[in-house]
């Protein structure tokens, strides 16, 4: 495998950063779309859902990432050790509140949402969109934590580390609109 120089790396680190950002844009419409469909369908009514689950489960997204920042702050630094560390906890609170969604939020709003109303319908599909972003960002953390474990990233060379972050990032910002438009806004549905 060709080294390439540190000039090259900052050009194709350019260039990959425009892609994630378009990508992250084009990804965001989506989100909106949900957003709009969420207000469209319920109106000024919300599912009833498990406040307190919603509440744990938003801050313990929210905690992860803090631990994604201070792991890319340690990359930046070149602390490895450091960076896996805040990745393996940004790991375990990801994969923690992928659980309490979809093991415990699903089958307790399944017991008053159907897929077939539109209020279910919106739940599960708004949670389940999002629930498979934080999949994929768990995926791709391991990745890079496995690069890191194998020497791949250094102080001046970590741009997965900084996209993988920035994907994070964005999932989370997500939640914070979704949480509120699911469990907040509006009257109980009756």
């Amino acid at each position: 495998m060709a080294t390439i120089t540190m000039n090259e790396y900052k050009e194709k680190t350019k260039r990959n950063r425009l892609g994630l950002w378009l990508f992250l844009i084009s990804d965001s419409f989506v989100f909106a779309g949900l957003l709009i469909s969420r207000f469209t369908l319920l109106g000024n009514t919300r599912p009833e859902l498990n406040q307190n689950l919603g509440l744990f489960v938003t801050g313990v997204l929210l905690l992860s990432s803090f631990y994604m920042n201070r792991a890319e702050i340690e990359m930046t630094a070149g602390n490895v050790q450091a960076f896996l560390k805040n990745a393996g906890v940004t790991i375990v609170l990801g994969a923690a509140f992928l659980a309490g969604v979809v093991f415990v939020e699903w089958p307790q709003a399944g017991e008053h949402l159907s897929l077939g109303e539109p209020a279910g319908a919106i739940f599960f599909i708004m949670t389940g969109f999002h629930a498979f972003h934080v999949l994929t960002g768990l995926l791709y953390l391991f990745i890079v934590y496995r690069n890191a474990q194998r020497g791949v990233y250094t102080k001046d060379r970590h741009w997965g580390v900084e996209a993988c972050a920035i994907y994070w990032h964005f999932i989370d910002v997500a939640w914070i609109f979704f949480y509120p438009a699911l469990y907040l806004m509006g009257t109980l549905a009756g």
